[in-house]
């Protein structure tokens, strides 16, 4: 048995093009080739095509992707039409070998309190750094590696708890501005770290005073306020002329089979968009209102363009926060969504019932 893949690839080269370009392949493969042999194969057809030797991960429809992953795995979860990008598109140097000088950098927070065991550690969460999703909304952003790596130092018992939690905290963009989720093909499981190591800045007032100082001064800085997220009394929402309307239903991190269901069973036309399942922004609303409105108006402005006129929100909190922020989120993305509405997935199945009755 053998793969017959449909490539997009990414092609840049730093000192001849002024922009990035995309050139098509198509490619047969056997049956047990992993990720790197479509590099290789892509290569064979056009020598321009440059990738690394070392450290090999790049993006696979946005997913990263390690050299050794099987194709067949690619092509259960992805199809067999895919789009080859470098771990870091704003990094490239040459087609997917990009500058990594930022993955050692961030290590250097921790360096002067770190072992060869922790460094050892950090240089095998080398794909999750460039898979983490905050640094597709600021790119100084220190990654979530360095952070896995903290924690774990922390829950060692390394006698540095104060300056690791403060040199993680006080980077311009680190702990605070993490909502944890990342884009590897393989899924890592971080969120309980990076809420515990939170909870140890925030909560741990004798221990840490000047932790304490350093986040309020980021909510002066940035002007975050508890009231953005703070849960309201709503009465019940109704969208005029709903069953007439393209809608788009957010999902964020649940999986609520019974609302698909009750979609694809409804007259009521719907949008597809890629962010029906990632985060928007309510966790680090506290934090850092700007990058959290960020997420939330990617979130909304993609399913927006897609055609969307009402976007059905599964979380009440999240919902809370849209709406209450809708205008400050379309200056935050310099976009103005004119007539797009939003509604609680508890408040449309109720009305779907009035209209189906």
């Amino acid at each position: 048995m053998s793969h017959t893949l449909k490539i997009r690839a990414f092609f840049f080269n730093a000192k001849t093009d002024y922009l990035p370009y995309y050139k098509n392949f198509t490619l047969t493969l056997a049956d047990d080739a992993v990720a790197k042999n479509i590099l290789v194969a892509v290569q064979a057809q056009n020598e321009n095509f440059t990738y690394p030797e070392l450290n090999l991960v790049f993006k696979i429809n946005d997913l990263m992707v390690e050299e050794d992953t099987p194709v067949t795995s690619i092509v259960q979860k992805l199809g067999t039409t895919l789009k080859i990008d470098p771990a870091n598109s704003y990094r490239s140097n040459n087609g997917l070998i990009i500058n990594n000088d930022d993955f050692m950098k961030s290590y250097d927070l921790l360096a002067p309190y770190a072992t060869e065991s922790d460094k050892k550690y950090y240089k095998t969460l080398y794909a999750l750094h460039y898979a983490s999703e905050t640094e597709n909304f600021d790119r100084e952003y220190i990654g979530d590696a360095i952070l896995v790596l903290a924690h774990k130092m922390i829950s060692e018992g390394n006698e540095h708890k104060t300056e690791i939690l403060s040199a993680i905290t006080s980077a311009h963009s680190g702990l605070l501005d993490c909502e944890y989720e990342n884009n590897l093909f393989n899924p890592q499981h971080h969120t309980a770290a990076i809420t515990a190591l939170k909870d140890m800045v925030k909560n741990d007032d004798n221990e840490h005073p000047s932790l304490l100082d350093m986040i309020k001064e980021r909510f002066s800085k940035k002007g975050a306020t508890s009231a953005a997220v703070k849960e309201v009394k709503r009465n019940s929402i109704t969208i005029d002329g709903l069953g007439e309307k393209q809608l788009a239903y957010y999902a964020g991190n649940s999986n609520n089979v019974p609302m698909y269901q009750l979609l694809e069973e409804s007259d009521i036309a719907t949008v597809n968009f890629s962010r029906v399942h990632k985060l928007s922004g309510l966790s680090i609303v506290e934090d850092n209102k700007t990058l959290a409105y960020k997420k939330a108006g990617a979130t909304l402005l993609e399913a927006f363009d897609a055609g969307a006129e009402v976007v059905v929100i599964e979380d009440n909190a999240t919902y809370d926060m849209m709406q209450n922020n809708f205008s400050a989120i379309e200056n935050t993305i310099g976009r103005k969504m004119i007539g797009l509405e939003l509604i609680t997935s508890e408040d449309f199945v109720a009305q779907l019932a009035t209209i189906s009755a």
